[in-house]
């Protein structure tokens, strides 16, 4: 387990498992940092002559575009291949050898796929840094980072509160990686989701094994009056065999202003985005909307992460 920030150089980041209290002050300290070089200064040029390649199986807006802005507002360059079927993947090139070839060029790598496991098998073949940004339904550690960097900027602390989270738990990565980590710290959790996309037993088993306060229910507006983070996810149709069952789910939950009328002042609503529905646009500019600087604190946290393991924090 990651304990100092000089502990991050050359390490991996798969899972959030790797994280304790004493490395999340650690990082959320530099990403705080790098939110005011960046207000300040635009960024800096501490990686200049480094290079990030960004390796992306399956579609991304939001973690690649932060993971390039990240390396670009620290002074490093950027490989994209963010549509492997223009790469020699399509030629049926192996995983392990798509590593090696990218890390004779780059410092370290970014890899979104769909297959859990995947980042940890780039792990194993490749002698540089290698950050997970999603594998499959398994975990995707940088946006849970990010997120609770969120609700610290934002509610000044994250002991004592109850997260209440809504919608597809079930396949959700990011609920799956967030809720890991905040077992880090005394919470009580509210899981809101249909039957058929409750959260998975392993991740369900560790707030178990914990001693953790928690609830599985199925009605938002029974529960909004407690919730002091709301933590909306979309329900992943590319996840679904059964289309109809999509159908059946997929707005099964909305956030919308009769809802948060019911909800504490001093609150905030979350999404790992992107949305199809289920947070009205209509809440966009009530304060307590976070998502969106939840969206830019992702390219703090990723600075944060390039600097300390290329030894730069």
């Amino acid at each position: 387990m990651t304990t100092t920030i000089d502990s991050f150089a050359g390490e991996d980041i798969l899972s959030v498992n790797q994280f304790d209290r004493a490395s999340l002050d650690a990082i959320f300290g530099i990403a705080h940092e790098m939110r005011v070089l960046v207000e300040r200064f635009g960024g800096a040029e501490m990686l200049q002559g480094k290079i990030l390649a960004n390796l992306f199986y399956e579609p991304s807006t939001r973690t690649s575009s932060s993971f390039t802005a990240a390396m670009q507002r620290l002074g490093g360059q950027v490989i994209p291949i963010n549509n492997v079927q223009y790469s020699s993947v399509s030629k049926g090139e192996s995983l392990p050898d798509t590593i090696r070839t990218l890390e004779s060029y780059a410092d370290v790598i970014v890899i979104r796929h769909p297959e859990v496991g995947a980042a940890a098998t780039a792990a194993y073949y490749a002698e540089k840094p290698v950050i997970n940004a999603g594998d499959g339904v398994g975990e995707h550690p940088t946006q849970a980072l990010l997120d609770l960097f969120t609700v610290q900027e934002e509610l000044e602390k994250i002991g004592g509160l109850t997260v209440v989270m809504v919608g597809d738990l079930r396949y959700g990565r990011t609920v799956h990686s967030l809720t890991k980590l905040l077992l880090n710290y005394n919470v009580s959790f509210v899981f809101v989701s249909p039957d058929i996309l409750r959260l998975p037993a392993d991740v369900l088993d560790a707030v178990q094994t914990s001693g953790h306060s928690y609830r599985q229910v199925d009605d938002l507006h029974s529960v909004i009056g407690e919730a002091d983070v709301l933590y909306m996810t979309r329900v992943q149709r590319e996840r679904f065999t059964d289309l109809a069952e999509y159908d059946r789910v997929k707005d099964f939950f909305v956030a919308d202003k009769e809802l948060m009328a019911q909800a504490k002042e001093k609150m905030i609503i979350m999404h790992p985005l992107p949305r199809v529905g289920e947070i009205s646009y209509a809440l966009d500019d009530d304060p307590r909307a976070a998502y969106f600087r939840q969206m830019r604190n992702g390219m703090y946290i990723r600075m944060a992460l390039l600097a300390a393991l290329l030894g730069k924090a």
